[in-house]
């Protein structure tokens, strides 16, 4: 008996030790990060000022909610070029055109890196085209890129193909006979089937499933690549081992997206003849081959899954926004959508539109450039960093600091729009009634990293919204006005709403 009373001492004693020093070690790891994280949050020399920040999480709580808008009220405190703490991360802010411009233009190649974040890391491992660091695995892609959407995204081809996908998507929405019907679904697959066009060679019928669910997580994605959890994950990438949380539903749709695009891109190779590309796909492999002994460069099989996945949600969110919001406001402002029939009656006559109509018709580019200006579809652009230590405005922003531009404080910035949150086209129209382009314009950003496909998007905005408008009259149902304010992510999106298609009488 005493021996068992022993023995049970001596086991409860030993748990007792290992439980205390198992409790040191994890205070001891606590205390060791806190340490790190309050010792990253000081800001170097010279470095920016900005807002003081809370210990560990720095200004990340202050992003919750339309992140744009704080950072431009903030600019007004701090002037143009300021700094915020998110979790350790220093990280500058851009705002106003004057700003931008010096660092986006005049300082392009220092401002055209990527930040090397958890996040892209987990999602890319800093790969495919849009998360790739500035160097030479950039520059090949980037290269490949341009070239294909020049080859495969433009001229005469290319241009009738569009305008077929335009009557798929009229008679797709003639299908709901002016009934309410929410257009998202319709306009996000007539845009991308303009970008598989060039990827895959081929449109995706609307009833396709998969195709349609892939491009539905996509779209969540958007939304939470920009969420509170995906900063706190990029200041506490252990957070990873935390089961809930938005993050991990952010990596499980990335799995499932890259599973489905590996899929597709073995479909879509089939048949390939080397050096005779149909599309993007078969120029990639092609590039994947010629460098097969040169291990440096960065083409390969995981990186072309990356790029096709970042090529289609570049080439549906800006587009498939700005549609949806125009098609919101002409339907909330009938003055307005008067104005864009009558220019469509007067300069088409009954006949489809051609890209020779866009010099004919500046009401319409209005339109367009005034919903690009105002609903910001892309208020933060994509993160960048500097590829080498630099001065700005004699700030000091050393080698490898994240940069986040406002493109929303461009496109609202006082100096250079006059009532800027007003939705007013005619801030695009000189007194004789033409177009004039104008320097504060910057949806597609500018510099090293602007969008490579703003070409091609710009003429399907005009193609799509042409035809839709030449069809029919956009109406709310019962009078019911939906709300202006935006879905938050990357991207700025309409919340969902309902809207009626009326045939016109020709």
């Amino acid at each position: 008996m005493e021996s068992t009373n022993w023995l049970l001492s001596l086991i409860t004693l030993s748990y007792t030790k290992s439980v205390f020093y198992l409790c040191t070690l994890i205070c001891s790891c606590v205390t060791l990060l806190l340490i790190r994280q309050l010792l990253r949050q000081r800001r170097p020399r010279g470095f920016p000022p900005g807002p003081s920040a809370l210990p560990v999480i720095g200004n990340i709580l202050a992003l919750a909610t339309e992140p744009h808008v704080y950072m431009r009220k903030q600019s007004e405190i701090y002037g143009q070029i300021f700094s915020l703490d998110l979790g350790g991360i220093s990280t500058v802010i851009l705002n106003g055109y004057d700003a931008i411009k010096v660092c986006l233009s005049h300082q392009s190649e220092v401002f055209a890196d990527r930040p090397s974040l958890p996040l892209f890391q987990k999602m890319t491992k800093m790969g495919g085209l849009l998360n790739c660091k500035y160097g030479r695995a950039w520059i090949e892609h980037r290269k490949l890129a341009v070239n294909s959407f020049r080859y495969f995204g433009s001229g005469q081809i290319m241009f009738q193909r569009i305008s077929e996908e335009c009557m798929f998507f009229l008679d797709a929405i003639d299908e709901h006979k002016g009934r309410p019907f929410n257009p998202k679904h319709l306009v996000t697959n007539a845009v991308s089937n303009v970008t598989n066009l060039v990827i895959f060679g081929q449109r995706f019928t609307y009833d396709d499933q998969d195709f349609q669910h892939m491009i539905e997580i996509f779209s969540e994605n958007v939304e939470l690549a920009a969420s509170a959890w995906a900063f706190l994950y990029n200041a506490f990438p252990w957070l990873e081992y935390v089961p809930f949380g938005k993050h991990q539903r952010l990596f499980h749709n990335a799995k499932k997206v890259y599973d489905f695009l590996q899929l597709i891109i073995e479909r879509f190779s089939q048949g390939r003849i080397p050096q005779s590309p149909r599309h993007y796909i078969d120029a990639y492999l092609d590039e994947m081959e010629q460098s097969t002994k040169d291990k440096s460069v960065s083409f390969s099989k995981e990186n072309l899954i990356f790029s096709v996945g970042e090529l289609i949600i570049a080439g549906t969110e800006t587009t498939t926004n700005t549609l949806r919001w125009a098609m919101l406001y002409l339907a909330l402002y009938p003055s307005i959508q008067d104005k864009v029939h009558k220019e469509i009656d007067s300069v088409l006559n009954g006949r489809p539109p051609t890209l020779e109509d866009k010099q004919r018709m500046p009401y319409v580019e209005a339109v367009l450039h005034e919903t690009l200006r105002f609903c910001n579809i892309v208020p933060l652009g994509i993160f960048r960093a500097t590829s080498q230590d630099t001065v700005v405005h004699g700030y000091t922003i050393p080698k490898g600091t994240m940069v986040i531009t406002n493109l929303y404080s461009v496109h609202f910035d006082e100096k250079y729009w006059s009532n800027p949150g007003v939705f007013c086209p005619e801030r695009f129209l000189d007194v004789n009634g033409n177009f004039v382009k104008l320097d504060a314009f910057l949806p597609f950003s500018v510099g090293r990293r602007h969008c490579l496909g703003e070409q091609l998007a710009r003429m399907e905005m005009f193609l799509f919204f042409t035809t839709l408008l030449q069809r029919f009259y956009l109406q709310f149902p019962n009078g019911s006005i939906p709300t202006v304010s935006p879905k938050l992510g990357m991207t700025l999106q309409p919340q969902p709403y309902s809207i009626c298609a009326i045939r016109r009488q020709q």
